[in-house]
């Protein structure tokens, strides 16, 4: 995954600031100035030129520089680059000047998002905004971040969106950065709106298949090995089955053991791995892996807090033993659940059009999860609107928890609830924060269901961008086929009722691989989770995390009370909620001590590894 570049306007500025960019390659305009600087994966570049026109696609997309000049050569605006979008599959950044006005956009689910800032009136994008900010000398967005520390990492949008640098702001998903001729003048064009829910599951299904496999096959276009999570979930399991029926030359998969025996998913994936005799297998023993929260204040990124903090050890782990087998570009199940395994949001909406079919669900609901009649009856009968429940998330953020089985079917987040070892002045800054965002609250969809499917998407696609870079510096690339824009909205163009269902174990996914998945896998109703991983690491860590929080950058700026947080972790534990939320502190914590070493990763200082790709083609 492309990791650091940024994108200029094609006209005169004072340069010099850009010096030890520059010096990572360039990839000029026609008028001989400066448009892309960074550096780049093998294959992950391709330009083009038509007229008046140049175009860039980064990341994976199976495209040739023909095609791109083909496709940009009916551009006449700006406006006209979002069929030349629609037309491409895969996972990528589009950057195009026409006629000098620029347009720069990521990708839908926020794994490739777009940053921008300016500097002596000119307008400044780039895929990170650690980078921007470096060039700018901004500040720590002390809001964001007392945001951060009392709602968590995994926050929705726009809260989640916000950079965590003044003056850096972020491009929302399925929007596009618009920066005019003379570059100094930026606007933001919502381009894309989700599809209607009107397929049925069987034409919807063939469409996802179709999908999946483009963005699987786009994987293998690359040369070198490719590896495949291979967990015995129906997620990752899928690609791997994908990627043999595309015909993948050396696939090798992978799996963690279990330090819970009783974890079915070690049997599915044997039996799995049975059905792919091409394939080579790789499984690592709790053994030779680090345990959860292992080196707890370790840097780990240093544009915003990262989110898979207990597990940061043991993915470094996984990148290298990867790296050594040969793989140079690995495949991921990320981004399924939230994608396929919804919850049951849709109920409102389907309560509104077909209210027989709705009751029908919302008794299977009741009856596997328990729900008592009047909690479900208020859920269903809330008529907050989005501003109204971010309203009541600033009121509530000190309250109690959502009590047990209680539905939740609102806008698509889990209530915001503060711990109890954030500070007054934090929880005051924050919620001001919440209120700001309420009057300005807009749905990301008309349906409700649809607007919780594309906020779990744009919560989650954020951390999993992250979680590929310390795969990028071991040398191999993290793709995420879930998050691809077209199985997205292959998946979106379903009808509620039938993608959604309390009898079936994500029916659209298992749908869409009838005849590809082994059926003992497409049936499996249930999935493994790593809890005694989480208690024998955190059992283990405890002393290295007390360590770390009694010397607390957070608590230096005010936003954590270290006593609290010792008494609370060093108390009995109910369920995982602290867990949980001790993950994204310590995101927040390492982020924090990570800035005041180092502005930007060390991102303009690696000349020697940044060159533009040899391999990047231009017409």
């Amino acid at each position: 995954m492309s990791d650091g570049f940024l994108v200029l306007p094609d006209a005169p500025f004072n340069r010099a600031f850009l010096d030890p960019v520059i010096r990572l390659g360039a990839v000029p305009y026609s008028s001989g100035r400066p448009w892309l600087l960074g550096r780049w994966a093998p294959g992950e570049l391709i330009v083009a030129e038509a007229g008046r026109i140049q175009a860039a696609v980064i990341g994976t997309c199976p495209l040739t520089a023909d095609r791109l000049t083909e496709l940009i050569s009916r551009v006449r605006r700006v406006e006209d680059l979002d069929m030349v979008t629609r037309a491409l599959p895969g996972s990528f950044y589009l950057v195009a000047s026409v006629a000098g006005v620029l347009r720069v956009q990521g990708s839908l689910a926020g794994v490739r998002r777009v940053f921008h800032t300016s500097r002596d009136g000119v307008a400044l994008a780039g895929d990170r905004a650690d980078v921007l900010a470096t060039l700018i000398g901004a500040e720590i967005d002390e809001q964001t971040l007392a945001a951060r520390v009392a709602c968590g990492i995994r926050a929705p949008a726009p809260l989640a969106e916000r950079s965590m640098w003044q003056g850096v702001n972020l491009v929302p998903p399925g929007s596009y950065l618009r920066v005019d001729g003379r570059g100094t003048t930026t606007t933001t064009v919502r381009w894309w709106e989700p599809p209607a829910p009107e397929r049925s599951l069987a034409e919807g299904a063939e469409r996802v298949r179709d999908a999946l496999r483009t963005a699987v096959s786009a994987r293998f276009s690359s040369a070198g090995r490719v590896s495949a999570d291979l967990s015995g979930g129906m997620d990752s399991t899928s690609l791997c089955f994908l990627s043999a029926e595309v015909g993948a030359p050396d696939l090798l998969t992978f799996r963690w053991s279990e330090a819970d025996e009783a974890n079915a998913d070690a049997g599915f994936a044997a039996q799995a791995a049975r059905e792919l005799p091409g394939a080579e297998h790789r499984e690592l023993a709790q053994e030779a892996m680090p345990s959860i929260f292992a080196d707890p204040g370790r840097i780990t990124d240093t544009e915003a807090p990262y989110p898979f903090t207990r597990t940061a050890e043991r993915t470094r782990q996984t990148a290298q033993t990867l790296a050594e087998c040969g793989s140079r570009i690995h495949l991921a199940g990320h981004g399924s659940d939230e994608l396929f395994h919804e919850l049951p949001y849709y109920l409102r909406d389907l309560l509104y059009r077909h209210p027989l079919t709705a009751l029908t669900h919302l008794r299977g609901h009741r009856a596997m999860s328990r729900w008592p009649l009047g909690a479900t009856i208020a859920a269903l009968t809330d008529r907050r609107d989005l501003g109204g429940w971010w309203r009541h998330q600033a009121d509530h953020l000190t309250g109690p928890p959502r009590a047990r089985r209680t539905p939740d079917l609102g806008w698509g987040s889990a209530p915001l609830r503060a711990q109890e070892w954030v500070t007054p002045s934090a929880i005051e800054v924050t919620r001001g924060l919440l209120h700001s965002i309420a009057e300005q609250a807009r749905p990301l969809a008309a349906q409700r269901a649809q607007h919780a499917t594309l906020m779990a998407l744009r919560i989650a696609g954020p951390g999993y961008r992250q979680l590929a870079r310390p795969f990028a510096r071991a040398g191999v690339r993290l793709e995420l086929p879930y998050l691809d824009d077209r199985v997205i909205e292959a998946a979106l163009s379903v009808r509620f009722a039938e993608r959604r269902t309390p009898w079936r174990y994500k029916p659209l996914l298992s749908e869409a691989m009838h005849g590809i998945l082994p059926a003992a896998v497409a049936g499996r109703s249930t999935k493994g989770e790593a809890g005694e991983d989480v208690r024998i690491g955190l059992r283990r860590n405890m002393p290295a995390l007390l360590e770390l929080f009694a010397d607390s950058a957070l608590a230096e700026h005010g936003l954590i009370n270290p006593d609290v947080l010792r008494t609370r972790l060093l108390a009995p534990q109910v369920d995982n909620a602290t867990t949980m939320a001790l993950e994204e502190l310590l995101g927040c914590e390492t982020w924090l001590r990570a800035v005041k070493k180092t502005p930007a990763e060390s991102w303009t200082s690696k000349a020697d590894q940044g060159r533009v790709d040899e391999s990047a083609t231009t017409n």
